[in-house]
């Protein structure tokens, strides 16, 4: 898997958020993209994700079968971010299940079962999502992400809201992504900045 972020720009309005971010990032690397608040590194990773589009630049995916299609890339990613929403009516379990359908997870109640003990919420999976904790929600993300056991991850705050045991798991998590996967955060953190094998800064 490779990602080529090729002079991408962004604008809201007249406001310019940044421009010419180039970058490319293959199978086994991480990247950290770092710079002040409201700089633009959220914008960045929603780009990246195909969630808004830039103004200018070119965004590829790419595989041994060449080039991914734009429609399709949500299949090959995991994001967790301050902006993802869940169900907050449904519970744990029955929010990862939705999701499972929508990525087309095969055999995911075993997974979905696996994901949650890891992130410390099994024995609360049938509550539902709005009585939980700030940390929890982020912990759930991090099942939502997983699921799909994606070729690329990408982190916006990674370790936002979460305990010192939780953000070892994601620690965890992180290192083992970047072995033979991609890995991109979003983070002023020093301790995840290391993380990064390659940083870009955005101002």
């Amino acid at each position: 898997m490779k990602l080529s972020c090729n002079s991408v720009g962004k604008k809201f309005g007249a406001r310019r958020i940044f421009r010419d971010v180039n970058f490319e990032i293959k199978s086994g690397q991480s990247l950290a993209i770092t710079g002040p608040n409201g700089s633009g590194k959220t914008t960045l990773v929603r780009i990246l994700c195909g969630l808004i589009r830039p103004n200018s630049g070119k965004i590829e995916y790419h595989n041994d079968q060449g080039i991914i299609p734009e429609e399709v890339i949500h299949h090959h990613i995991g994001l967790v971010g301050p902006y993802l929403e869940l169900y907050e009516e449904l519970s744990a379990y029955e929010n990862m299940k939705f999701f499972a359908r929508l990525k087309r997870v095969k055999d995911f109640d075993p997974l979905i079962h696996s994901l949650l003990k890891r992130l410390r919420l099994d024995g609360r999976e049938d509550d539902p999502v709005k009585n939980y904790s700030s940390g929890m929600k982020q912990r759930l993300k991090y099942v939502f992400a997983l699921l799909g056991r994606p070729e690329i991850l990408f982190l916006d705050e990674p370790t936002s809201n979460l305990d010192s045991e939780g953000i070892d798991t994601v620690y965890r998590i992180m290192e083992e992504q970047k072995k033979d996967k991609i890995l991109i955060i979003a983070t002023n953190d020093t301790a995840d900045l290391k993380l990064g094998d390659q940083q870009i800064a955005i101002s």
